[in-house]
């Protein structure tokens, strides 16, 4: 018989302050967007949006999980369909989900989203409410836990910062 101990926790103690807001608004956003949780994700991506540079954050979480789903790169048919999927599943719980700022996000994280050809591009506080959505649905495919990518996403923003 498996051990059924309660899963453990990720705490973000060790990282500086506004680290640790994005850390912990961004798992409260995305584990109310797995449960499809309107009530709870609503005030979260509020939050989240409040979280300065959370967009860097999930997009460094975003690419890595098309990475890993996608380990020999992404066409425009992989691109459409993680869009499509994400949109119909968010839709059924989240009557706000908007294609366009989840195409932006999809773009932005594989580097070719260019914020000046775009005549509408969407703000923080729209990345915020919609990146928990992508993410969420991303990580049905991996099955591992967001901690885990929310842990790399940082550490590259840190190695990025350092190389600056």
């Amino acid at each position: 018989m498996l051990c059924h101990a309660d899963p453990v926790m990720t705490t973000w103690r060790h990282l500086p302050a506004p680290a640790r807001e994005i850390a912990e608004t961004a798992t409260d956003a995305v584990g109310a967007a797995q449960a499809r949780d309107a009530e709870t994700y609503a005030p979260a991506v509020e939050r989240l949006a409040a979280a300065d540079r959370s967009g860097l954050v999930l997009g460094g979480v975003v690419r890595l999980l098309l990475e890993e789903g996608h380990p020999d790169g992404l066409d425009g048919d992989d691109v459409r369909q993680v869009l499509e999927q994400c949109v119909r599943s968010a839709a059924a719980w989240w009557p706000d989900v908007d294609p366009h700022v989840l195409l932006v996000l999809l773009a932005g994280a594989l580097g070719v989203y260019d914020p000046g050809d775009d005549e509408n591009p969407p703000g923080p506080a729209a990345v915020a409410r919609h990146a928990p959505l992508l993410v969420a649905d991303l990580l049905a495919v991996t099955g591992r836990p967001f901690a885990e990518y929310l842990t790399a996403a940082f550490a590259e923003v840190a190695r990025t910062e350092t190389h600056d």
